[in-house]
C-alpha cells in the first residue's frame, strides 16, 4: 500500500525512517508528501531524495498521486483545512486529533466518510487505556473521566520554576483551545469516552521531571480505572513522546491484518 503524508516534521520524518528506510512493513511505502511551507522547502527536497517520495504543494494533485491512505501529521490548523477533502477520496489516519474538538468538523467528517465509504483512524498517541474507556462507555455506564498531564516546566511555561504549577484545569474542549500542542491526548480520551465538555483535564508544569506523564482516572458501572504513563521523549523532538510515533506505526500495521487486538 502506498501512503501519503500531510506534513513532514519530526513525526513525518520518523515514519519515513521506519517505513521507507528501515522497511519495517514490507507491504507499505510512503510515496507522497504534501507540505506547502516555503520555510521547509529546501529541507523537504533533501528528505525526498533520501527517502524517495514525491513532493506536493496542492491537495488536489496530492490526492491524485495513487495512495491507499493519508496520514496527517502536521497540526490542528492543517487538519481542519484538509481533513474533509481527504476523506472524500481516501482513508485518513489523523494525528492532530485536537481538531475534532470542533463538533461541526467531527460531524462533517463522519458524514462524508459514511457517504463515501472511507474511514477515519484515530491512533491512541501518547496515552493508553482507551480500549477500557471505550468499552466502559458502550452502554452509557461511564460516569467520570479525567486526565492529569504533567510535563517538564520549560516545555510548558517557558519559565524557570522552583516547584510545580498548575497551568490549566478545566474541560478538554478548553484545554485544546489554550494548549493546542499539549492537549491532543485529552481530545482522544474524550472521543473514546464521555465527550470534550465532560472530560476534565489538569495540566501541570513540573521542574522536577524530564518526561511527559499522563494519568487517566475513570469511574462507572465497570468499576474504576487509574493508569499512569511515563513517556520517553522522541529522539528527534523532545517535546513529542516516542510512544506517539509508535502508536501511528501500530495503527498502520493493523490496517490490513486479519486479526486485530483491542
Amino acid at each position: 500500500m502506498n501512503i501519503g503524508l500531510v506534513g513532514c516534521g519530526s513525526i513525518g520524518q520518523f515514519l519515513l525512517e521506519k517505513i521507507n528506510e528501515e522497511k519495517l512493513f514490507s507491504d507499505y511505502r510512503i510515496t507522497s508528501v504534501l507540505d506547502d511551507r516555503e520555510s521547509t522547502s529546501d529541507k523537504l527536497l533533501d528528505l525526498s531524495r533520501r527517502y524517495e517520495f514525491k513532493i506536493f504543494q496542492e491537495i488536489e494533485a496530492f490526492l491524485d498521486a495513487g495512495m491507499g491512505i493519508v496520514v496527517e501529521c502536521a497540526n490542528i490548523k492543517v487538519a481542519k483545512e484538509y481533513a474533509c477533502k481527504i476523506v472524500e477520496q481516501k482513508d485518513l489516519l489523523l494525528i492532530s486529533i485536537g481538531a475534532l474538538s470542533d463538533a461541526t468538523l467531527y460531524k462533517e467528517l463522519h458524514s462524508i466518510a459514511k457517504s463515501k465509504g472511507t474511514k477515519v483512524y484515530l491512533p491512541s498517541g501518547a496515552i493508553g487505556g482507551l480500549d477500557i474507556v471505550k468499552a466502559a462507555n458502550t452502554t452509557g455506564g461511564l460516569e467520570a473521566v479525567s486526565l492529569v498531564t504533567r510535563k517538564p516546566a520549560d516545555a510548558l511555561s517557558g519559565k524557570l520554576l522552583e516547584k510545580e504549577m498548575v497551568i490549566f484545569e478545566g474541560p478538554a474542549k478548553q484545554a485544546i483551545q489554550e494548549f493546542p500542542q499539549n492537549a491532543n491526548v485529552a481530545i482522544t480520551l474524550s472521543l473514546a469516552g464521555i465527550g470534550v465538555d465532560e472530560t476534565r483535564v489538569k495540566i501541570i508544569a513540573d521542574p522536577t521531571i524530564s518526561k511527559n506523564m499522563h494519568t487517566i482516572h475513570a469511574t462507572g458501572e465497570f468499576g474504576k480505572l487509574e493508569l499512569t504513563i511515563e513517556n520517553n521523549p522522541s529522539p528527534t523532538n523532545p517535546k513529542t513522546s516516542y510512544l506517539t510515533g509508535l502508536s501511528i506505526l501500530s495503527a498502520i500495521q493493523s490496517l490490513e491484518e486479519q486479526m486485530v487486538i483491542g
